[in-house]
């Protein structure tokens, strides 16, 4: 028998309250077991995501009639090559781009594939036309294979999408970027650690189809767009090219030397005392770069550096500052050194810059012109940068320099994205753990000056308007993209 009084002693512990989240963290929904069962008994949070279903809403009231992105009936067909065990080296007729790199205006290979992986090459090679959309890790970045990207050979992360009519490529690649269309896609992602779509996912998502006249208009405005990325990079070839005749410089790997201990392939060199400058670093040291430098003062007028006032005002990395992140319309577009590549940077971030003093904004805030060299992480990438830009800011691990004149800038621009001015750039690159540069390495970068000064102004001028047709290319893509939301989804 339970003493009464003997309870009424005992201490209870004190109810506990439920804690309120604030609401902007609070997400969540209502999902009805039919919509469950529609999307093949998945239970995923993600699948049911509050964005995706007000998307979809949204896309429900589009006046136009709705068809599948992909599938007999769809506007498009979609496809992806089979897994394979990739195998690189060090170079073959197999150069591989990453899906990271779709978003690029020029993307380089990050490797070769060994002619001995089992695979159909036929079918890692895309073709012009086509839709890419990643796969895998960062869902539903897109791109649109032009010139540029034509008969490369991609990764197996990437969904191929081919649409039946040509005027209907614009149409879908406007709805992929859109904010609307990018959540849908993102809505069907599955995977614990890393996240993937398959193309059978696009079957469920409906896309409005307009009369051919509108979108032809929206089709047209982004082949344009990508005419002019074309077009920007042939510039920039062309320039790069003038500059390697000028200097008489051949292809870099010729200049490499071949050194060897006992036949293996051990890299060695020797190294007067004289020559240490203050780094015992052996990748500073590297014997291309007195290969480099002999060229450059056999057929350059002149040798200088970077931090020359006729090149530069000034070479400037950021403090490291405080982030402090608005929604979109609220603050500055952020760029960090991942996104130096891209015409119109992905997952952009907004920052509040009224809580920076004047100094940090001054260093942070980017200007038409400017030249941009990632000083963190992966250093010595280097980007040019275009009026659509201006006022941005960067993230304190990329370094800017301001050119002098626009007399100037686009010839060093070209200078130091070169195979050649980009060795010479890398080899300050120092850390252990994490690769860094400082301003003062940057300054001392070499810059050569042509004999030919009318020639110099022509590389010049042929980076500049490069760049001018680059800001011209995202104007084109955001016109479409603004069609899209406006004269489809959104049309009275």
């Amino acid at each position: 028998m339970v003493d009464a009084e003997a309870l009424k002693e005992i201490e209870l512990p004190l109810p506990i309250e439920p804690s309120e989240l604030p609401e902007e963290e609070l997400r969540w929904c209502m999902v009805r077991l039919q919509e469950i069962l529609d999307k093949g008994n998945r239970l995923e949070a993600s699948v049911f995501d509050i964005e995706g279903k007000h998307a979809r809403e949204v896309l429900k009231q589009c006046k136009w009639p709705a068809v599948s992105v992909v599938g007999e009936k769809g506007m498009a067909e979609a496809s992806y090559p089979g897994r394979f065990k990739r195998i690189l080296i060090e170079k073959s007729d197999f150069p591989l781009i990453l899906p990271s790199q779709i978003l690029e205006l020029d993307p380089q290979p990050k490797g070769y594939l060994s002619p001995i992986c089992e695979t159909d090459f036929s079918i890692l090679k895309v073709a012009k036309g086509q839709i890419l959309i990643t796969r895998s890790g960062t869902i539903g970045n897109c791109s649109l294979v032009s010139e540029t990207l034509a008969c490369k050979t991609m990764s197996d992360d990437i969904i191929r999408i081919t649409c039946k009519k040509e005027t209907d490529t614009g149409l879908l690649y406007a709805f992929i970027k859109s904010k609307i269309g990018n959540a849908i896609i993102r809505t069907n992602q599955y995977g614990a650690v890393v996240k993937h779509i398959e193309p059978e996912h696009l079957e469920d998502i409906q896309i409005p189809n307009p009369p051919d006249a509108l979108k032809k208009k929206i089709h047209n405005r982004i082949i344009k767009s990508y005419d002019l990325r074309d077009e920007s990079n042939a510039l920039l070839d062309k320039a790069e090219a003038m500059l390697y005749g000028a200097l008489d410089l051949p292809p870099l790997d010729m200049l490499k030397p071949r050194y060897f201990v006992n036949g293996v392939g051990l890299p060695n060199f020797s190294l007067m005392l004289s020559k240490i400058d203050g780094r015992i670093d052996g990748s500073y040291h590297v014997p291309i770069v007195d290969a480099i430098l002999r060229q450059l003062r056999k057929e350059a007028a002149e040798v200088t550096t970077v931090g020359d006032p006729r090149i530069s005002k000034r070479v400037i990395l950021p403090e490291h500052f405080k982030r402090v992140y608005v929604n979109e319309g609220q603050g500055v577009p952020l760029l960090g050194g991942k996104q130096i590549y891209e015409l119109d940077p992905s997952g952009k971030k907004y920052l509040a810059t009224s809580h920076y003093s004047e100094k940090l904004r001054d260093h942070i805030r980017l200007r038409h012109g400017m030249i941009m060299v990632t000083a963190k992480g992966t250093p010595g990438k280097v980007a040019f940068v275009p009026k659509h830009w201006d006022g941005w800011v960067m993230s304190s691990n990329v370094m800017s320099i301001t050119p002098t004149s626009d007399d100037i800038a686009g010839y060093v621009f070209i200078w130091l994205a070169s195979s050649y001015g980009n060795e010479l750039l890398r080899r300050n690159i120092y850390g252990a753990v994490v690769d860094i540069m400082e301003p003062c390495h940057l300054s001392q970068v070499t810059v050569p000056l042509l004999k030919d000064s009318a020639l110099q102004a022509q590389i010049n001028h042929l980076a500049l308007e490069a760049n001018t047709k680059r800001t011209e290319a995202y104007r084109l893509e955001q016109e479409a993209i603004r069609m899209f939301n406006e004269e489809v989804i959104r049309a009275a």
